[in-house]
């Protein structure tokens, strides 16, 4: 037999074994041996370019982006064109669709590093091919395609992971360990912060809607706006500054709230919340995101764990500083008050976790050396990588990422509509507002239908 067409045997009949509620085997594929994935990436500039670069460890066998504009000033050398050019083995596409539907059975993984907006449609319709995947933060944009995602998931039987990176490293790890070891004590409160949204990501527009003009020579427009309503093509929206347009992001919250609220929502099992509460700086705004925000997240008690209020500050707004410091670091961070101890993290994303102030941790010295939880060192992409070889399961799979976004996406809503959200996770609704269900499961363009299906009986 053909070692490709035999090692596509054993990686569909991984995937198989899935689809019918078992673990996939911890069959070795490809580890010890030269067997390599073939790796197909959706979105291949700026931020995607990073699974493009990661994926040549891989067979990378296809490249698909909307944009084929050779002027790499607009991406900051992070061009599709630069991916295109620095990978000529691979076959090039603007229609994901067609690249799924050309290269058939010859693409085991998919990453998708899309636009919020794209990211669902890309990520389903890889899923249903029986493609793994990978998929940037937030996974989703709305709440009911998270849930589908974690339905297709189960149903077609294959591997996923979505790119928060920080879930894989050291940093969340002892956070983890030390808040299970019952270190911090019974933790009621948690701050996080951002200095998003700033520059060059989120720039506020002169105008709204904003200025318009013909489509550049190179860009699919039409491609790009995928499954969102129709409209003219704006400078403002590509490449890099539609995080803040409600319609294709999901504001500073969708851009950083995967990373920095990811501790937190592992480490005290936070589950849905049942209410989130919001103040704005500015009006709001239901086309662009305001400059600042805080969110305050309401959780139930879940088991012997207390009830907690998790706040989330973006813009110039900032937690209370801790005693003994003189300012919290501008970028971002977290804190978790127990009646204990309190637990610092500097950064987007885990690092340098500390108790404070610092000379208490040497009051657990022991404690703190042990290591309970398996450790991953390598980055989400990789780790996809290593779990279809046979490996183990990504931390950051659907079953966790999608209720860790769909936290992100109720914070995302409440700062878009300036109204405090009461959430009932099990009926998936929202009940003091019945008007913003309108948001939960967004409208789609027609040709752009995916997953109704997965919510047949």
């Amino acid at each position: 037999m053909n070692n490709n067409l035999k090692r596509r045997g054993l990686l569909k009949g991984a995937a198989a074994l899935t689809a019918g509620g078992f673990a996939v085997p911890n069959i070795s594929i490809g580890q010890g041996g030269d067997e390599k994935l073939n790796v197909a990436c959706i979105g291949i500039g700026n931020k995607g370019s990073d699974a493009v670069q990661m994926s040549k460890q891989e067979n990378l066998v296809a490249l698909c982006d909307v944009d084929w504009r050779a002027d790499k000033a607009l991406y900051r050398k992070r061009s599709p064109a630069a991916s295109f050019e620095a990978n000529p083995q691979a076959e090039k596409f603007k229609d994901y669709r067609e690249m799924l539907d050309v290269m058939g059975d010859k693409i085991d993984v998919v990453c998708v590093a899309t636009p919020d907006h794209s990211h669902f449609a890309a990520t389903l319709a890889a899923m249903e091919k029986g493609k793994h995947v990978f998929v940037q933060k937030p996974l989703t944009h709305n709440i009911w395609q998270l849930r589908t995602l974690q339905k297709a998931a189960h149903k077609y039987g294959v591997q996923t992971v979505m790119g928060n990176q920080g879930h894989t490293s050291e940093a969340i790890r002892l956070i983890v360990e030390w808040v299970q070891a019952g270190i911090l004590g019974e933790v009621r409160e948690v701050h996080c912060w951002t200095d998003r949204p700033r520059k060059p990501w989120f720039i506020k527009p002169t105008a709204i809607p904003p200025a318009t003009g013909p489509v550049p020579e190179g860009l699919d427009w039409d491609l790009w706006q995928g499954p969102v309503p129709e409209r003219d093509y704006s400078a403002e929206y590509v490449p890099k500054l539609w995080r803040g347009w409600w319609d294709y992001g999901v504001g500073a919250l969708g851009d950083i709230g995967c990373h920095t609220l990811d501790a937190p929502f592992w480490a005290l099992n936070l589950g849905m919340p049942t209410a989130v509460d919001i103040e704005l700086d500015e009006p709001v705004n239901m086309d662009y995101t305001v400059n600042g925000a805080h969110v305050t997240y309401h959780f139930a008690a879940r088991g012997d764990l207390p009830p907690v209020k998790v706040h989330w500050y973006e813009g110039a707004r900032r937690p209370p500083v801790l005693p003994g410091m003189a300012k919290l670091p501008k970028g971002g961070g977290m804190y978790m008050v127990g009646s204990e101890e309190t637990l610092y993290a500097p950064g987007i994303r885990p690092e340098s976790p500390q108790l404070w102030p610092r000379e208490n941790m040497m009051k657990y010295k022991d404690i703190l050396k042990l290591r309970p939880l398996p450790r991953v060192n390598m980055d989400p992409v990789h780790e996809l990588f290593r779990a279809v070889k046979g490996g183990p399961k990504p931390g950051s799979n659907f079953d966790y990422a999608a209720p860790l976004t769909e936290m992100v996406l109720l914070g995302g809503l409440a700062i878009r509509t300036g109204k405090r959200i009461e959430w009932d996770a099990k009926q998936m609704k929202i009940t003091n507002h019945p008007e913003l269900n309108a948001f939960v499961k967004e409208p789609v363009r027609k040709g752009w239908e995916y997953g109704e299906d997965l919510w047949k009986a």
